[in-house]
């Protein structure tokens, strides 16, 4: 079972498996099972809850790390699961050279989409920006 899941896991295109897509294999325990020795095997690693990374040994500690930064990897993972999304505010405000502060949050905007998925990597954290959560600028009533 682990050894289909592994060659399967390799032949995907992408960085990022989820665990819907591996239904087909067996029971949800048996997958649950080759998942969690796949991760502490270093072949991938859990970034949120039924998202996974392709994984490989860090340069200097040897330690797996996922192959992509988290940004990419939560970009497949939206594509994947069907949400739109662009970057965040202060990332497009950076690409599009209005100001010089790299932001170092890794936020996506949804649009009116609420998401509450949390996808993480170490202490790195995806957050969200959408409609519901930006400020409502209301000009003061003249009297």
């Amino acid at each position: 079972m682990k050894q289909r899941l592994q060659r399967s896991i390799a032949a995907r295109p992408g960085e990022v498996v989820l665990r819907r897509e591996l239904a087909r294999f067996g029971s949800p325990a048996q997958i649950s099972r080759a998942l969690k020795q796949l991760v502490a095997e270093g072949k991938l690693v859990r970034i949120g809850t039924g998202v996974y990374a392709k994984a490989a040994p860090g340069p200097i500690s040897g330690i797996p790390m996922a192959r992509q930064p988290l940004g990419a990897l939560a970009a497949e993972t939206f594509d994947r699961l069907g949400i739109s999304w662009q970057l965040g505010a202060a990332q497009r405000r950076y690409n599009e050279r209005l100001t010089t502060q790299v932001p170092w949050r890794t936020t996506f905007d949804t649009g009116k989409r609420r998401i509450s998925r949390r996808l993480q990597i170490g202490k790195r954290v995806v957050e969200y920006e959408n409609d519901l959560t930006r400020p409502v600028w209301r000009r003061a009533a003249h009297l």
